[in-house]
């Protein structure tokens, strides 16, 4: 079975958790229709405090299910959107992929991948304990970061669940994904 799109989720506020939807639109060089992280200029709250005239390379966070039958193998119950991504994926993997990595989602919608989402405090306050199973390190000390990637809109489309997930990787050399 190829990559497809399990979930769609957005939310008009700066929550947690985004809300299912049947379909979302994503508008080219903003991010997601009616969600708070649209724009050209960073929306996550502590970047704003930080610069908000700073390109908003986090318009579009996608997450594989993947990661929510891991873990709930280890005890937590996670459904698509309540980590706050705006796209659940089954097939591909997310946090492989390069930088520059394109994801062609459904008929007309395309997003660059543009580095892996730095999860924070807020996870544990969601669950407890929850931080450490998406945040820990590899076998020679290295951070590793499995809760999903950011990216931004380079076409937009409508995307729903049941859509294919194409992926189109940059020429080389590949650079890996770092937090954005």
């Amino acid at each position: 079975m190829g990559a497809t799109v399990t979930a769609v989720s957005r939310s008009g506020g700066h929550t947690f958790s985004k809300y299912n939807e049947p379909a979302i639109r994503l508008l080219a060089g903003l991010g997601v229709e009616g969600d708070a992280h649209l724009g050209v200029t960073v929306k996550h709250r502590s970047r704003v405090a930080q610069d908000p005239t700073r390109p908003n390379l986090r318009q579009v966070h996608l997450l594989q299910a993947e990661l929510h039958d891991e873990l709930e193998a280890e005890g937590f119950r996670v459904a698509a959107g309540e980590m706050g991504e705006n796209v659940t994926t089954r097939g591909v993997d997310l946090p492989a992929l390069p930088v520059g990595a394109l994801l062609r989602l459904g008929a007309e919608a395309v997003v660059e991948v543009t580095g892996l989402r730095n999860p924070c405090l807020q996870i544990d306050g969601f669950q407890p304990g929850l931080l450490k199973r998406v945040v820990g390190r590899d076998e020679t000390g290295r951070l590793v970061r499995r809760a999903g990637v950011m990216g931004v809109v380079v076409a937009g489309g409508e995307v729903r669940p049941g859509d294919v997930i194409g992926v189109e990787l940059p020429p080389l050399p590949h650079r890996p994904l770092d937090r954005v």
